[in-house]
């Protein structure tokens, strides 16, 4: 058997018909043109066995993103496992926004349920002369995004914490957070694979989705230096409510909604 006709076969009864190629090509670093290359070989017995195995696992909805082990964001590549959520585009739109309206050389940063790092990670990146800190409930989580940051070099310090509350005097220029944002009666717009793979405490939160910010926003302003900045990621259908709610916090600052690229609410800024 071919390749090209084994790949066809396994394929067939998948939701995104190309998935069993992104995993084998960013499993095995393969380009396209050595992809198709490979297309024309024959298909040896353990290659076979493996890419069933694949195969069988997108079946179950289980995230390609998982199965390769790693994802890009902001031009990092991440190592990402069932202990942390994915990155999303979206969250890239977030950390673009701080970095376009934040140029001082020297910031002190908190990323609140930093997950594989992705955020803290970045800004690090783009800026190794700010101080970035990066908190997260699970240990598991801060282990990996540890390894994530050891893996490229970058000098973050990472605190295991419920938001701020390991937090006492310490005060920070900006405070970012893409935390849970999902209420437990919307399961019906998301993903089989999200709900069945990514872990629930990065999902979900009570009170509608709205439990950590409301949290933040009860703790974030003992943690602020003067003409400090917040800024998350949003449901897309949460930005009034969420205005409404760091305004009453923060009555002397401007609460601001920003739009991602398809239009939609994903972004609030307290500045």
């Amino acid at each position: 058997m071919l390749w090209i006709e084994a790949v066809r076969t396994l394929s067939a009864e998948l939701n995104e018909p190309f998935a069993l190629e992104f995993v084998w090509r960013h499993k095995y670093n393969l380009d396209k043109l050595a992809w198709l290359n490979l297309m024309r070989e024959k298909i040896g017995e353990n290659d076979l066995k493996l890419l069933t195995e694949l195969s069988a696992r997108l079946k179950e909805d289980e995230p390609p993103q998982y199965l390769v082990g790693w994802v890009e964001f902001c031009d990092l590549r991440l190592k990402v496992d069932q202990r942390v959520l994915i990155p999303r585009p979206e969250t890239e739109e977030l950390v673009a926004l701080i970095l376009k309206e934040n140029k001082k050389e020297k910031l002190h940063v908190l990323d609140i349920g930093t997950g594989s790092g992705a955020i803290a990670l970045a800004l690090a990146k783009a800026h190794k002369e700010w101080q970035v800190t990066a908190s997260d409930l699970s240990e598991s989580a801060l282990e990996l995004a540890s390894e994530n940051a050891k893996e490229h070099g970058l000098l973050v310090e990472f605190v295991e914490s419920d938001v701020m509350d390991q937090f006492t005097d310490e005060k920070f220029d900006l405070i970012v957070s893409n935390p849970p944002y999902i209420a437990f009666d919307e399961t019906y717009e998301m993903d089989k694979s999200v709900i069945k793979y990514e872990p629930e405490s990065a999902l979900f939160a009570a009170h509608q989705g709205y439990a950590i910010y409301e949290k933040i926003a009860r703790q974030a302003g003992a943690h602020l230096n003067p003409g400090g900045k917040l800024y998350f990621e949003i449901g897309y259908k949460q930005g009034p409510f969420l205005q409404q709610l760091f305004q009453a916090h923060f009555t002397d600052q401007t609460v601001s909604i920003h739009q991602d690229v398809f239009g939609k609410d994903r972004m609030i800024s307290v500045s």
